[in-house]
């Protein structure tokens, strides 16, 4: 009998210790698991600055430490021989600072200041002649010094504003109508590739104003529209030897790092005339840096040009 209360008080204990394993909570097993990879972030557009025709374009331009005058004159479309001649200096004597005309002097017209003292009037009573007074005699009328004022819409309302109302306003002159060619000028000439080879540099309008084609030591460089070489030399620091071309008087083209210039300021080309020769000049390999300019502003060439054959 004792035997058997032994037995049956361990079944209890055991029966007792599963049913308090069996109560016991269970914890799910913790995972850790990683945050989902974030994607990287989009690099931004290269801004390009809008083209700025004629009309836009600043009457004057500040000289920037670095800048050439071969370097402004690209930069807003011009002839640099004109810029000098504009202006009455050497190109090789610019300095920081200096303010430069951007247009031709003789579009100016004479004008007054527009915080000049009006003139005078001599104040009499009626009846009195001029020149006499009750006092003594007339007082001595003062008229604001002429200056000179770049053409322009504001300078004629500075003039406008200036002039004492002379009746009714006369009708405005009308505009000059746009050349013919104007639409012509704006789609831009029927451009070529300027070289054979292969494109190793793309355009983004900010570090690089062209692409880069390479090629091998004296190949030939091609003028990719008709046009007058405005620029044949050196000037600009990292264009080597370049040529500039002006198409007309939206388009320029530049073609740098040449071996050797085979055309000088002042030529005609025609469209696919052998100009240069293709070299590394400030460069570090033989490659063809080519341009297109609107306005003095780059463009994409690959945009312009047509597909090469596959």
């Amino acid at each position: 009998m004792p035997e058997y209360r032994l037995k049956l008080g361990v079944v209890i204990v055991l029966a007792a210790a599963l049913a308090a394993g069996c109560a016991a909570p269970r914890r799910a097993p913790v995972t850790e698991r990683a945050p989902p990879p974030q994607a990287a972030p989009a690099k931004p557009a290269p801004t390009v600055k809008p083209a700025i025709p004629p009309e836009a374009r600043p009457p004057f331009h500040i000289v920037r430490k670095g800048e050439t005058l071969y370097s402004i004159a690209l930069e807003y479309g011009l002839d640099y021989k004109e810029l000098a001649e504009w202006n009455n200096i050497d190109p090789a004597r610019l300095q920081a600072g200096q303010q430069l005309r951007l247009a031709r002097p003789d579009g100016t017209v004479s004008a007054a200041p527009l915080k000049s003292a009006p003139a005078t009037i001599e104040a009499r009573p009626l009846g009195t002649p001029p020149g006499v007074s009750q006092t003594g005699p007339s007082m001595v009328k003062s008229e604001p010094k002429g200056m000179r004022l770049p053409y322009s819409d504001q300078t004629y309302a500075q003039l406008a504003a200036l002039k004492p109302d002379a009746g009714p306003a006369a009708k405005p002159e009308p505009r000059p109508q746009p050349k013919p060619e104007a639409a012509q000028e704006a789609a831009g000439p029927a451009w070529i590739w300027p070289a054979a080879g292969r494109v190793v540099g793309n355009f983004n309008g900010s570090t690089t104003k062209g692409i880069a084609i390479s090629g091998k030591l004296g190949q030939p460089v091609l003028a990719s529209a008709a046009g007058k070489v405005i620029h044949s030399g050196t000037g600009i620091r990292g264009l080597g030897k370049f040529i500039v071309i002006k198409h007309n008087d939206a388009y320029l083209s530049v073609y740098a790092h040449n071996n050797l210039l085979l055309v000088k300021e002042g030529d005609s080309v025609t469209r696919g005339q052998k100009i240069a020769e293709m070299g590394n000049s400030d460069a570090d390999q033989v490659k063809l840096h080519f341009e297109i300019r609107r306005f003095g502003k780059p463009v994409d060439p690959v945009r312009l040009l047509p597909e090469r054959p596959a």
